[in-house]
């Protein structure tokens, strides 16, 4: 395990004390949210009656694959915590999440959940947003051009590729990554990117986040929403 790994690990373990005896939890996607789900499992296993909401195809398999079980999707969830981590976070507890593309299913889990706990190494801690990511979007594959073209007036707008393959999201859709620079009102542009014909989800997080546990070389800091 290398030395960010053991941070975001560090987090993720002290996420624990805001999970319930028992209850709903939801599952975040990405590097940091894969060692919660570990931790979860552990509980299980140790016969803690907790189960979970997947916000990925990859959070699901991995939770089912350590024995947690898991709400149907469709299912009228009331979700105690959410355990999420983020590509950034800002002095004002605003999030950039998308770097795993899930960012429309975590916003769903987000607001579906009573507390969100945000579990980051110290590397995501910005003082604006956009300082080091840039937003990601899930938009849909039907006139993709013509959606892009009209992003382009809020930022430049990249289509996500990896391995030469246009990157998808569990829907089906495309990903595209708009770099705007550092954001001054966060919520602002939020707005103005949903209002684009095609724009699914954005993966701004606007004042969703309660708690965000960073882990650094000095132990795991807690920040807590006034």
């Amino acid at each position: 395990m290398n030395a960010a790994d053991s941070l975001k690990q560090k987090a993720a373990v002290a996420a624990l004390a805001y999970v319930p005896e028992s209850g709903v939890v939801g599952l975040g996607t990405g590097s940091t949210a894969r060692f919660f789900i570990e931790e979860i499992a552990r509980l299980v296993r140790a016969g803690r009656q907790l189960r979970g909401v997947a916000t990925s195809e990859q959070s699901r398999t991995q939770a089912l694959q350590q024995g947690i079980p898991l709400l149907a999707d469709d299912e009228p969830w009331d979700i105690a915590v959410c355990v999420d981590g983020a590509d950034e976070v800002s002095a004002d507890f605003d999030l950039i999440k998308g770097g795993g593309a899930a960012h429309t299913r975590e916003k769903i889990v987000n607001r579906h959940s009573r507390l969100n706990v945000i579990v980051v190494d110290d590397s995501k801690l910005s003082h604006k947003l956009g300082e080091k990511w840039p937003v990601p979007l899930e938009v849909l594959p039907f006139g993709l051009g013509s959606t892009l073209r009209l992003l382009s007036d809020l930022g430049v707008p990249t289509v996500r590729h990896k391995a030469g393959q246009p990157v998808l999201t569990d829907s089906g859709n495309r990903v595209v990554d708009l770099a705007a620079g550092v954001i001054e009102r966060p919520r602002d542009l939020d707005q103005a990117l949903r209002s684009v014909p095609g724009v699914v989800e954005t993966g701004l997080f606007c004042g969703r986040a309660d708690v965000v546990l960073v882990g650094g070389p000095d132990g795991v800091r807690t920040l807590q929403r006034a």
